[in-house]
């Protein structure tokens, strides 16, 4: 055997002691990249495509490396790396941060390197050891944060994440709702309190589109191992509006990284407008581990939490209210915080501006502009009468099976009014109460009504109509 077929068989023998130790799914992410270039005595000198791989490798399976370089040539064994492009099985090569040599002053481990040359335009090399920007927002805090019945537990078990990252029943920890009921706020939250508590944790805020684009321009410069390694590196990793991860290949790299970082005790925190199981184009597998933890879901804030809300708001902004113009912004407006908070912001900016004093009238005036709340709560029951007293039938009719195309239309309308108007309704719900139909039912029906809206003026009027029918605006 030549000197050159040598090390080629000495490291297709320390392949298969690695594969016969790890995961499958980890042995061809970190190990089938790595190519054998001399063997020199007992130093052994491989390839990898970047020095981000070659520091991973080195920190995630460095004892088994050590092992398995021992056993394939011996106890003075050495490893060293070559970091250049290589090229995977299809032949594509695969761009690394910079080139180098190996190094020449091999030290007692049996991995010795000496990094050459600028980072990867993506990467932040050595996430432990340097602070990277977690992309939380300081306002976002427990201190600021309004605990109601509609957050309680969502809260509670923010808590106790804190205390204990990636060590609760809590992980990952799902919230979920509507619009402005505070997902974000109990996220970042969490975030914040653990960098409080642990400074050496790498903590990570992105938003489920974010991770989406970041994915993409990995794939298109060639940098999908340095992504993957970065994100695989990460404590606490947050993803908001994770609805938003649509795509087959970003879906199958967040699988990856979800299974490593829960696999370590990492702690995963997402957000979503709807529930997991309402989750749409998402691969099953990558739900099943949505439901591993805690799902909580948000709900409207009741008077009481929306009054405290505004009165720890308005001391925030270093402003008296009575509790007169509190107590009618409270009752006023049942939304969620974000309207409450920007209804109040605006009373501000009017007083201000005008020169006026904050009062019941100027606030009667400011919401009457913006919110344009409704006279009572609609329920699904008004909606469900509305639509068959616009189209001239029965409740019977409405809930049957027929295929009829005038009894489907109305049904799919009454499914789409009952998603924008009733808050906090699960599609699963809406589903249950019209005809029995589970929850993709009631989202085809929703996507229906809104492209027949954007292509049929008359059936647009139609939800007009009926829109108008169910929400009337109280007067000031």
């Amino acid at each position: 055997m030549t000197d050159q077929e040598r090390h080629i068989a000495v490291w297709k023998n320390c392949l298969q002691i690695i594969a016969n130790n790890i995961d499958p799914q980890q042995f061809n992410t970190w190990f089938k990249l790595i190519r054998p270039v001399s063997l020199n005595g007992s130093a052994l000198t491989v390839e990898v495509p970047s020095d981000f791989f070659r520091e991973y490798i080195e920190d995630a399976y460095k004892d088994l490396l050590r092992l398995t370089i021992r056993r394939a040539i011996g106890a003075d064994a050495q490893l060293f790396y070559l970091v250049r492009p290589v090229q995977n099985r299809e032949g594509m090569v695969l761009p690394a941060s910079q080139t180098a040599s190996p190094t020449n002053n091999p030290v007692s481990v049996p991995i010795s390197y000496q990094p050459m040359g600028s980072p990867s335009p993506f990467v932040f090399p050595g996430v432990q050891r340097v602070k990277i920007n977690p992309r939380l927002n300081p306002i976002y805090s427990f201190a600021n944060l309004v605990q109601g019945d509609c957050n309680k537990l969502g809260v509670s078990a923010g808590s106790s994440i804190s205390l204990s990252p990636g060590n609760t029943p809590f992980n990952p920890l799902f919230l979920f709702g509507g619009p402005g009921l505070g997902k974000t706020h109990i996220a970042q939250a969490i975030g914040i309190d653990i960098k409080e508590r642990f400074q050496d944790k790498v903590v990570l805020y992105v938003t489920g589109n974010e991770f989406k684009t970041q994915y993409m321009d990995a794939v298109k410069g060639n940098r999908i191992v340095d992504f993957i390694a970065f994100y695989q590196r990460i404590d606490v990793l947050i993803v908001d509006d994770i609805q938003d991860l649509i795509g087959q290949g970003s879906q199958n790299t967040f699988f990856n990284v979800f299974n490593h970082l829960h696999q370590n005790g990492k702690q995963l925190i997402f957000t979503s407008d709807r529930a997991p199981v309402d989750l749409q184009n998402f691969e099953e597998r990558l739900l099943s581990r949505f439901k591993w933890g805690l799902s909580v879901e948000l709900t409207r804030p009741d008077y009481e939490t929306r009054l405290q809300m505004l009165r720890s708001r308005a001391r925030r902004e270093g402003v008296s209210l009575d509790d007169e113009v509190l107590s009618y912004l409270a009752s006023r407006i049942k939304t969620n915080f974000r309207e409450l908070e920007g209804t109040l912001t605006s009373l501000l900016a009017y007083a201000t501006l005008g020169h006026r004093n904050i009062d019941v009238e100027l606030a009667q005036s400011v919401t009457g502009k913006i919110v344009g709340e409704q006279s009572s709560d609609v329920s699904l029951e008004m909606i469900v009468q509305t639509v068959c007293e616009y189209f001239n039938i029965t409740r019977d009719m409405l809930l049957s099976k027929t295929r009829k195309r005038q009894i489907v239309q109305a049904r799919q309308i009454a499914m789409y009014e009952c998603r924008n108007l009733i808050a906090n309704c699960s599609l699963s719900t809406i589903g249950a109460e019209l005809g029995g139909k589970d929850h993709a039912t009631v989202l085809h029906a929703c996507s229906t009504v809104q492209d027949l809206m954007s292509t049929d003026k008359l059936f647009r009027q139609w939800v007009e109509d009926i829109e108008s029918m169910i929400v009337v605006p109280v007067e000031a």
